[in-house]
């Protein structure tokens, strides 16, 4: 599918999708800390959350004769390919490119987007302008931007950033072992959560400190909990959750966006240096690890470990 032919795709009936887009490398920096690792070096903001406006590829994909719910095509086509007009040397000059199962592109309720509007406004071109996929509750790198052709495929996309990128491999792997075959692609993002409203290090006067920040699942899975501590993991107090002003959040409701972050909050009175602590649980009771070292990989993706950040006490004003 050429998608000069698809741009018709505003004929169809728009929705609003509210979507966190996450990068598989959100927190590469503090994985980086452990043992070097290769990619860009992204601390806590490869992150963002939108209401995207599109059509469902469910709903364009059934124009071209494949019925909603479909896992094979009559011609064996399993996978639905995105192809950008983006050239990339890993590519060596071709296009980025990446693919996700039939069966999630014909699922309305996947809500897979070919988007053209972002926060009620057209696309701009650092976000894909014209189309853009948004595949909600995946990685970032199977969003694809500036979209040329959509093609129905036997086997996953054999791009790069399929197949030899965006994979997750044990401690042991290094760049002389790595045997990119192993490994599926990463789809799905696992549960995480960041303190926002403190850097690491920061300067507090003792008393009452707000800690808030963001709360993500991949798959849909909402956010069950969010513990927080502020002497370094001995006590843990739960910490409010909210997604929309005004609306009480609660986990797989109907009343709340099962692709969007959720925010946190708790205040608690801190008197000395410490390390603060938060670790959230999805709706599937997936915990986050504890510590980064357990998860180290050589591309750096995927650090859903505690998130630590240090606060020193100090009464002066400066």
């Amino acid at each position: 599918m050429d998608m000069t032919m698809l741009y018709d795709d505003r004929m169809l009936p728009k929705y609003n999708v509210t979507a966190t887009l996450q990068c598989a490398g959100n927190r590469r920096t503090a994985m980086s800390k452990t043992k070097t690792v290769k990619g860009v070096g992204w601390d806590v903001s490869a992150i963002g959350n939108a209401i995207w406006g599109g059509a469902k590829l469910s709903d364009v994909l059934e124009l071209i004769g494949i019925p909603k719910l479909t896992s094979v095509t009559e011609f064996g086509g399993r996978h639905v390919e995105f192809v950008s007009i983006d050239k990339c040397k890993e590519e060596n000059g071709g296009p980025y490119k990446a693919s996700i199962p039939l069966s999630q592109a014909t699922n309305p309720e996947a809500d897979v987007l070919l988007a053209y509007e972002m926060n009620g406004e057209p696309l701009n071109r650092d976000h894909g302008y014209p189309l853009r996929v948004v595949v909600p509750g995946v990685i970032g790198a199977r969003s694809v931007k500036w979209l040329e052709d959509i093609n129905i495929i036997e086997e996953e996309c054999q791009g790069f950033f399929m197949q030899k990128d965006y994979k997750m491999f044990p401690p042991s792997v290094n760049w002389d072992n790595i045997d990119w075959s192993t490994r599926r692609p990463q789809m799905d993002f696992p549960v995480q959560c960041v303190i926002c409203s403190l850097e690491d290090v920061s300067t507090i006067k003792p008393g009452k400190v707000k800690i808030s920040g963001y709360a993500a699942s991949g798959g849909g899975r909402g956010i069950e909990r969010v513990d927080v501590s502020v002497d370094g993991g001995k006590t843990w107090m739960e910490a409010s959750r909210i997604q929309k002003s005004g609306v009480p959040y609660i986990s797989e409701h109907a009343s709340s966006d099962k692709w969007a972050w959720v925010l946190f909050e708790v205040t608690a009175d801190i008197l000395h240096s410490t390390e603060i602590i938060a670790k959230a649980v999805d709706s599937a009771a997936n915990v986050q690890p504890e510590k980064v070292e357990d998860i180290w990989n050589l591309r750096g993706i995927l650090n859903t470990s505690w998130h630590r950040v240090k606060v020193q006490a100090s009464y002066s004003n400066l």
